[in-house]
């Protein structure tokens, strides 16, 4: 069997141009990647508080608060009344909307053009590695804390 030492080493080179090519792809719209993070969390879950996406994305609160002060300057969300006034929630205006499906498309392209090659099922096994990946690194951290 194959060794697998240097895996992060691996995946880090993929990442950092990965974000690269996303950020470039989402500059005609003012976007960064970090920012199409809280636009995908909000339309793959509704209208949500900054707690919640800031703990999807295992980032601090004020993180994600500059993150949406930006998009409302862009006029990507809004905020809408909450149980609690405390709480900040946050959903999609129909421009919001609009740049969803135009990002989301660009964003479908690349991944067409960057699996060139790759066959189904090599997709699939990264596709379904990488989860269990971040749970064991997730469950290792949560396990420090404690």
């Amino acid at each position: 069997m194959k060794e697998v030492q240097g895996f992060f080493q691996r995946y880090l080179s993929l990442y950092r141009p990965l974000i690269t090519t996303l950020n470039e792809l989402m500059s005609s719209q003012q976007l960064s990647y970090s920012l199409w993070q809280v636009i995908f969390y909000i339309k793959n879950n509704g209208a949500s508080t900054l707690v919640d996406i800031s703990n999807y994305y295992h980032v601090e609160k004020p993180t994600i608060t500059r993150r949406v002060q930006r998009l409302e300057e862009l006029q990507i969300v809004e905020h809408i009344p909450g149980k609690d006034r405390r709480e900040k929630v946050i959903q999609l205006t129909a421009s919001g909307e609009e740049i969803y499906k135009e990002m989301r498309k660009k964003i479908t392209d690349l991944e067409h053009q960057v699996m060139e090659g790759i066959t189904h099922d090599e997709q699939l096994v990264v596709y379904e590695t990488l989860p269990k990946i971040q749970s064991h690194i997730m469950r290792r951290e949560g396990s420090k804390s404690e």
